[in-house]
């Protein structure tokens, strides 16, 4: 099903792609001194976002139609991880500090060989009736194998599970050149 959410202030939400949503409470630490959650504390709501949709644990409830990579692998070792080639987020509005978890939409903008850009919206919490589109940002994931740290590819059950969630990806705001 396609996401139609209403639009926000800060712009409309596009419709495209199915996306995964993952609550995300936040945490009073995540704020900073001025009394919203700090830049770098998004990016491991964010982190937190990425392994809820990607990977599941037996014995923790239903995994998300895209958790494709098992957590017990963390214990074992294995022969397969996904590390970070990028990151980049673009702020849009301070996020005030919530009892209520933040809406994170994930999507695939892009899917390479070994790589995919997973792509973050986070809103105010699910069921506010005008959400506020706070950040969004993108995250170059690649697979490699743990022994040589090279790329592979990404096998037919992940692309399979992860088909519905690939669409456009984020078009940023245009940054002004600086002298």
């Amino acid at each position: 099903m396609t996401d139609t959410s209403p639009s926000s202030d800060s712009g409309p939400v596009p419709a495209g792609p199915e996306r995964v949503h993952v609550p995300i409470h936040l945490r009073w630490g995540d704020l900073d001194a001025l009394g919203h959650v700090n830049n770098t504390s998004m990016l491991k709501l964010l982190e937190e976002a990425r392994l809820r949709a990607f990977w599941f644990s037996d014995g923790e409830g239903e995994p998300l139609p895209t958790a494709v990579f098992d957590m017990d692998v963390l214990d074992s070792g294995g022969d397969r991880a996904t590390l970070i080639a990028h990151q980049e987020i673009e702020y849009l509005r301070p996020v005030p500090y919530s009892q209520r978890p933040l809406d994170v939409r994930m999507w695939i903008g892009a899917m390479g060989g070994s790589s995919a850009d997973i792509c973050f919206e986070v809103f105010s919490p699910a069921g506010d009736s005008a959400p506020v589109l706070y950040a969004r940002a993108t995250v170059v994931v690649v697979l490699v194998d743990t022994a040589s740290g090279r790329p592979i590819r990404w096998n037919e059950r992940e692309r399979s599970a992860w088909a519905p969630y690939v669409g456009d990806p984020i078009q940023y705001r245009r940054r002004s050149a600086r002298g």
